[in-house]
């Protein structure tokens, strides 16, 4: 069953959507309906697809690790360089 749906867009974003839509060959219905699947994919993806072994094995691998900010990388910067 299919509803329709009301938004309130910039003027700009609308005709940056059109364009968009008309670029990839598909109604700005169907772009609109394309991300709404998008948003709950990444969750699904990594539900279904498992790590390659390499990526698997770095999972946690900062877990506890100190906290570093810019002046942390800039003290590290003037030890390595002098």
């Amino acid at each position: 069953m299919q509803t329709k749906l009301t938004l309130r867009l910039e003027d700009r974003l609308i005709a940056q959507a059109k364009a968009r839509a008309q670029r990839r060959g598909k109604s700005l219905s169907q772009l609109v309906a394309d991300y709404f699947v998008q948003l709950d994919e990444p969750r699904a993806a990594a539900a279904r697809e498992p790590l390659p072994p390499t990526v698997a094995s770095l999972r946690g691998a900062l877990k506890g690790a100190a906290v570093l900010d810019e002046e942390d990388w800039r003290a590290h910067l003037r030890a390595k360089h002098g």
